[in-house]
Order: structure tokens, then sequence, then C-alpha cells
């Protein structure tokens, strides 16, 4: 199995990069040694970020010598890329309605589909989580549907809703906060990926799988009412 590529990130980062591209035998790989750091952490280990393709490593440089660390990531990679112990399938409801798909419109434009055949095509597929990012809760996926796989704008819209579902350059996201963006919103969920009032702040962790349930307008009102109260909307049951 071929070694990972190491980079310096200054003085107290080592990054491990196992790929150039958004896959997921790459990403088991990226878990797998996440999961390994963390089992029996070296001294001076401070923190790990998994991402789409590389695994950044924080370390104290005063603790953990950069060549040890690095002898023990290419150690650790080594080993098979077994499937994550207790990943989740998770069905998040979504709602495609024009006051929560401000953008779908768009896309349908700009792929030649009907927002009908959007909406559906979107919900229809399952999605990794492969990281998080940009902002607390920010759930960068990957599985879109290709004829889904519009560009990102050349200019960024005002800012989105919180929770909406976005796409662009190939790939799918959760917003958790209101932001501009270069992604087109083509719903929303009720579905909190981050609530910091709940003993579980993020309830969905990187590496679980994601599905969407088309709801109406009516129905997303009553979940978002009771997702703001702090309850667990999505439905989560054991990956096979």
């Amino acid at each position: 199995m071929e070694s990972p590529r190491l980079l310096d990130a200054g003085e107290a980062a080592l990054v491990a990069e196992f790929g150039t591209t958004v896959d997921p035998a790459i990403h088991d790989r990226v878990l797998a040694l996440d999961d390994a750091l963390r089992a029996e952490p070296p001294p001076g280990l401070r923190e790990t970020v998994p991402t789409y393709r590389s695994l950044m490593i924080h370390y104290d440089p005063l603790v953990l010598d950069r060549d040890d660390l690095a002898a023990r990531v290419t150690a650790l990679a080594a080993g098979p890329a077994a499937a994550r112990p207790g990943a989740a399938l998770w069905t998040l409801p979504c709602c495609y309605d024009p006051a929560c798909a401000e953008d779908i419109g768009a896309v349908a434009q700009a792929t030649g589909l009907s927002v009908e055949r959007v909406a559906a095509l979107h919900a229809g597929a399952e999605y990794r989580v492969y990281m998080y990012g940009f902002a607390p809760g920010f759930a960068y996926l990957g599985g879109l549907p290709k004829d889904l796989a519009v560009s990102r704008r050349a200019t960024p819209r005002p800012p989105h809703p919180a929770n909406a579902l976005l796409i662009g350059g190939g790939l799918a996201a959760v917003g958790t906060f209101p932001m501009p963006t270069g992604w087109y919103v083509i719903g929303r969920t009720p579905e909190r990926l981050y609530a910091p009032q709940r003993p579980e702040p993020f309830p969905v962790a990187v590496g679980d799988t994601l599905r969407f349930e088309a709801i109406d307008a009516a129905t997303f009102a009553d979940l978002e009412s009771r997702a703001a109260a702090g309850e667990i909307v999505a439905q989560r049951r054991e990956a096979a």
C-alpha cells in the first residue's frame, strides 16, 4: 500500500495526503489513520483534522519530534483501512419548496432539468460526510449525482438561510449559519448539524452517510419548531 505524502504545515502540524480526488477509498484511509492516532495518541498530539483526502495532525514540537511523528504516521498508514465502527446512516428531512430552495430554478436552468427532477435527484442520492469546515457544523459531502454537477457561482450570492442544502463544483454541503456563498441553495433541512444547546452539538460524524427525505412546507415548519427546541428530527440507524 502506497505511503501517504507528508507535508509540514508550519512548525506544529503535519499533513498526511492520501490522494488528490474525492474518493471513498481515499477517505477510508484518512479515517483509519485518524482512528489509529486517536486510539493511542503519542504525547504531544494536540488535534487531528480529517478532510476529503488528507489528515492534518497538530502537535507540540517541544514534546513530539516531527520525524518520530512522521515515522509513526507512515507505519500506521500501512495498515488496512477497515470500515469505521459505529458509522451511522442518517435520513434528514428536506424541503424543496421554492421558499426553502431559492436557487433550485437556477440549477434547473443550468442543467436542463425540471425543478422536480433536480429535487428528485438530490433526494434520491446517498452522501458521505467527508469533513467539517468553514463554519461549525458545515458538512462537506460527496455523492452528488453527476447530472447536478453545476459549477459554483462566479460571484457569491447574498447570505443563504441556516441549514441550507447546497450544491456547487460537483459537491454537496449542508450549511449551518447564514453567510454569502458561491454554492446554490436547493433546499433546507429543519435538522441542526450544529446545536450547541444539545449534549452532543454535532450529531452527525465524519464518515457517516446522509440521505434526504423530501417534505412539504407545512411539515418543514412543524419539524423546524421541534428542532429549534432541541429535538433531533433526523432518523439515525447503524450503517450496514
